[in-house]
């Protein structure tokens, strides 16, 4: 005999029976929406929602699909007697052939399950399909970064940067007006340089480092679909006797051809590279480029009407015909005393003595120096004490005079074995570094500044955004897109 609690619960049952979870219902009509009614289509899309949720989600969203939904207006769901006591507990009743719980993240149903469906059930896989694809594809459309380019986010250039120190690729897509996102890098110290200052020539082992390093670079390329690059080489191979036998060899064991630049385009390459370092506020500065075989000097002037191309401000400019390599191979760089060090600075000095420039009239807040280059990083490296070199933390780095004073002073009073041990210096660099802070030094003597910004960018960076500039992929709603060429 039933008492008044067993008919409460009973009311309770009957009331509660048929309705789904109001979260399941907002992942059925919403982003995906079930074909024909099918109630299995349904099951499909809100076992892949289960499994998008999580574990915890997923189970009571599984339980909830594979109870069976009765409509409150059913006769069946109101018998009285004893069916609707054998079914008090149909929760827990073993499943019927067909039904399939799984848990989120298992496998697919198995196939002695799919034939016991009926046509209508086959829809249930397609459907799930669907909102799978449909969901991943959402997602990855919010992951991905937004392209302004005319011919889409797939457009891919690279630069490459053979320089008497190093060889540099980048391999870059534009993003928003003005920048770019890297896709690929590539960085290795060659020396193609080394000895070139006691000979004239290369030398076999240079050439041998720097081509290997080459064919690293020309796998690379040969991956992608390059619309358009660019590939120089600079000061070594401009200044060495058998400079275009070298690149002729390059091209026949590595497919790749490079281009020599005079030393005016390396300066506004340089600038090119630099232009978002440029504060609105300056309206003059230096910006100087210390390789391993010249440094590129440029002063720029920016009026009232500032162009989006920052070289086009360059008013004076010069290439000193030293760098890290050279001047430390005429002064040693591996013991490098205070004397040692004074003399490096002034044979840079008399250098820039001959640079036909005026006085460029400056205050603390417009002016400011620009440094590119391995010395510059390296010093900002030092100064933030990093465990290891992290270009975030460095490029666009504020330096004060005062600070780099110090840096100067703690580099110049450590041993070879002492720099070589700093993880932002290296072996690589240790016999190197002086002879940079020489002609930083001597740059700062010319041009006094409060301040120094460090830019780890510099040649390559310039060759893509004048390209990038030049295809009009920054310029919405103007189709200027070019026919891919590669352009060395």
């Amino acid at each position: 005999m039933d008492g008044p609690i067993r008919k409460r619960k009973r009311r309770r049952r009957g009331k509660s029976g048929g309705q789904p979870p109001s979260d399941l219902n907002g992942i059925s009509n919403g982003n995906v929406e079930p074909s024909g009614g099918d109630t299995n289509a349904s099951t499909a899309v809100r076992n892949d929602a289960a499994r998008m949720a999580g574990a915890d989600g997923a189970a009571s969203l599984l339980h909830a699909s594979s109870s069976p939904q009765t409509a409150p207006s059913d006769p069946a769901g109101h018998r009285p007697g004893r069916k609707r006591k054998r079914n008090r507990n149909r929760h827990a009743a073993p499943q019927k052939p067909g039904q399939v719980r799984p848990l989120a993240g298992s496998e697919p149903p198995s196939a002695g399950n799919a034939k016991t469906r009926r046509p209508e059930q086959q829809a249930a896989p397609a459907a799930e399909a669907r909102g799978s694809v449909h969901l991943q594809t959402q997602t990855r459309a919010l992951d991905r970064p937004r392209a302004f380019t005319d011919g889409g986010p797939d457009d891919l250039y690279a630069a490459l940067d053979l320089g008497t120190n190093n060889c540099r690729l980048l391999i870059a897509q534009p993003t928003r007006p003005g920048q770019f996102r890297v896709v690929d890098a590539f960085s290795r110290i060659v020396r193609l340089g080394e000895g070139l200052g006691a000979t004239g020539r290369l030398s076999q082992d240079a050439m041998d480092r720097a081509v290997d390093a080459l064919r690293v670079c020309a796998a690379k390329l040969s991956g992608r679909d390059i619309r358009r690059m660019r590939l120089i080489a600079t000061e070594a191979c401009r200044a060495a006797e058998n400079g275009e036998l070298f690149l002729e060899r390059v091209t026949g064991e590595t497919g790749l051809q490079l281009e020599i630049i005079n030393r005016e385009t390396e300066a506004r390459l340089a600038v090119s590279g630099c232009s978002s370092l440029v504060g609105r506020e300056a309206r003059s500065v230096v910006l100087f480029d210390i390789g391993g075989g010249s440094s590129e000097i440029a002063v720029i002037r920016i009026n009232d009407n500032r162009s989006s191309r920052l070289a086009n401000h360059i008013t004076h400019w010069t290439s000193l015909p030293v760098g890290v390599v050279t001047l430390s191979e005429r002064h040693g760089g591996r013991d490098v005393t205070p004397d040692v060090f004074e003399a490096m600075t002034r044979e840079v000095e008399g250098m820039l003595a001959n640079f036909d420039c005026p006085d460029i009239a400056r205050s603390q807040d417009d002016f400011h120096l620009i440094g590119t280059s391995g010395t510059v990083t390296t010093l900002a490296g030092v100064h933030l004490d990093l465990p290891r070199y992290d270009r975030r933390k460095v490029d666009g780095l504020w330096l004060s005079d005062a600070e780099v004073t110090a840096m100067q002073a703690k580099l110049l009073s450590w041993d070879y074995a002492g720099r070589a041990a700093n993880p932002c210096i290296g072996p690589d660099r240790a016999d190197l570094v002086l002879a940079g802070c020489a002609i930083l030094e001597a740059i700062r003597r010319r041009w006094p500044s409060s301040r120094m910004r460090v830019a780890d960018r510099g040649l390559r960076e310039g060759l893509l955004t004048d390209m990038m500039a030049d295809d009009g992929v920054w310029r919405r709603g103007r189709n200027r897109r070019p026919p891919v060429s590669r352009e060395r």
